[in-house]
């Protein structure tokens, strides 16, 4: 497969397939997802190169759609991760050759989203998706050269040891238990922490 999977048409009618529809972050997101890939030398995620590529997000919004759509990673498959900074961000790795960019969106084009993405009905304006559609990634973009280690334990595959929290019984992967008072223990019991609490069912109800 050559560069021509790049091509920006083809590529945000591949993320629109798995977003839904096209606005401006399945756009940014698209842009950005082809300018990584071609920073890092991968010309075909989903083919040749799908084993050579890792992707790091840091926002749960539409350009997240359009860069796992392109790319091919997916946090199931463990070579997307999904870091809710809420900043419009991505770093892309190269496994085969350690290079990495990170890519931010320049301010002036955060602002503008912020600004004028949506109207009082909650329709986007073709305006701004004919901008970041038009934009040279140099005014659309910053991107970094960085430097990322990724432990064993966040690589994809099998994983590398599954153990039982001491306290609720459940498995925990990845070697994401805690040590705590000579337990093992999962991170919500380990911090006293959780995205969910029980519901109690009082007696006679």
């Amino acid at each position: 497969m050559s560069l021509d999977y790049l091509e920006f048409d083809r590529c945000l009618s591949a993320a629109a397939k798995v977003h839904g529809d096209i606005c401006a972050g399945l756009t940014i997101g698209t842009r950005m997802a082809i300018a990584g890939l071609k920073a890092i030398g991968v010309e075909d995620p989903k083919g040749k190169d799908k084993k050579n590529l890792l992707v790091f997000v840091e926002i749960d919004r539409c350009a997240t759609d359009a860069i796992m759509a392109i790319t091919g990673c997916q946090p199931g498959r463990r070579t997307m991760k999904i870091l809710d900074y809420g900043k419009m961000a991505a770093t892309f790795l190269n496994l085969k050759t350690g290079k990495a960019v990170r890519l931010t969106v320049r301010e002036k084009e955060e602002n503008r989203t912020e600004k004028g993405a949506f109207k009082e009905t909650g329709e986007e304006p073709g305006s701004l998706i004919d901008l970041y559609t038009s934009l040279p990634d140099e005014k659309l973009f910053n991107m970094q050269e960085v430097v990322l280690i990724v432990r064993p334990q966040d690589m994809p595959g099998k994983p590398l040891r599954v153990v039982k929290c001491d306290m609720c019984g459940e498995r925990v992967m990845d070697m994401r238990e805690r040590y705590k008072h000579g337990k093992t223990l999962c991170k919500p019991c380990a911090e006293g922490t959780c995205y969910y609490s029980l519901h109690v069912t009082q007696p006679g109800k």
